[in-house]
């Protein structure tokens, strides 16, 4: 799987807490034919956005597809409200392909460009059965590539002895690195590494290591001052600069952020200050 350095997160184009409808449909498919429009060839959604209603709102937005743009979805989580103790995670090989194949619909395509397995956690069926079932909807062609999100190291090396995983996506930025060990191992198997919240500078109830989101503007902010850059566009450099495997998905409801994002690709930054950055 190859794409662009920098993607789209859709899931912020939802009601509150990522519950029904996003309340300016309207607005939504005009900024994601922007976000196409734009240049970014990946956008990233879930059937539990909504649910539902995010993948259906891409749909109305930019189907047919156009030919330089790849829809990633996931399945695998369900919900019944918009508080996160109503989400749980099911991995029923019948519940798998039903969501895939549903998934699919609401896209309005043959086959899923990227199909995600949303999260290892799930207790109705173990993390190789769900495995297997992603590489029997792949063989089917009701997906093309197999993805895995929020997952552990060991389940990744679990999966990548039954099927080749060309993406892995996990929370990570530049105040929060615990999920170093799954960048690596992506960077190592070829597979591409997707950050999500990627230019968050601090991550409530994150790990004790974590750093703080004064001490990252205390060493980021002089960097974006001496590039002319933003603060979100050195955290996005400085991700793109950890692995050539990187690809984020930052998410906004705003064209004049996804255009500067995008931007944040051509930001260099010198080998002290990508040093200083990951001293944090």
């Amino acid at each position: 799987m190859t794409t662009p350095r920098i993607g789209y997160g859709a899931m912020r184009l939802t009601g509150p807490g990522h519950w029904g409808d996003y309340p300016d449909r309207e607005g939504g498919v005009k900024l994601l034919r922007q976000v196409a429009d734009a240049g970014v060839t990946l956008i990233d959604t879930a059937d539990v956005y909504g649910p539902h209603t995010n993948e259906l709102l891409i749909r109305d937005a930019l189907h047919p597809y156009p030919e330089h743009l790849r829809i990633a979805t996931k399945g695998g989580f369900v919900r019944s409200g918009p508080e996160i103790s109503t989400i749980a995670a099911l991995g029923h090989r019948q519940y798998l392909r039903q969501s895939a194949k549903l998934s699919a619909r609401r896209l309005g395509v043959e086959r899923i460009d990227l199909y995600y397995l949303h999260s290892g956690w799930a207790r109705d069926a173990s993390f190789e059965e769900q495995v297997v079932t992603l590489a029997e909807l792949r063989e089917e062609g009701v997906i093309g590539d197999i993805g895995l999100s929020n997952v552990t190291l060991e389940q990744l090396r679990t999966a990548q002895s039954i099927v080749d995983v060309a993406a892995v996506t996990a929370h990570y930025n530049v105040a929060d690195r615990h999920e170093q060990p799954l960048l690596d191992a992506a960077t190592e198997a070829g597979a591409v590494f997707v950050p999500w919240q990627p230019v968050s500078l601090s991550v409530p109830g994150a790990p004790t290591d974590t750093a703080g989101p004064d001490a990252v503007r205390r060493v980021v902010e002089p960097i974006a001052a001496r590039h002319g850059a933003t603060v979100s566009q050195v955290a996005l450099a400085w991700l793109l600069g950890r692995s050539p495997a990187v690809l984020p998905i930052p998410g906004t409801t705003s064209i004049a952020h996804v255009r500067e994002n995008l931007a944040a690709a051509d930001l260099v930054l010198s080998p002290d200050e990508h040093t200083a950055i990951t001293g944090l």
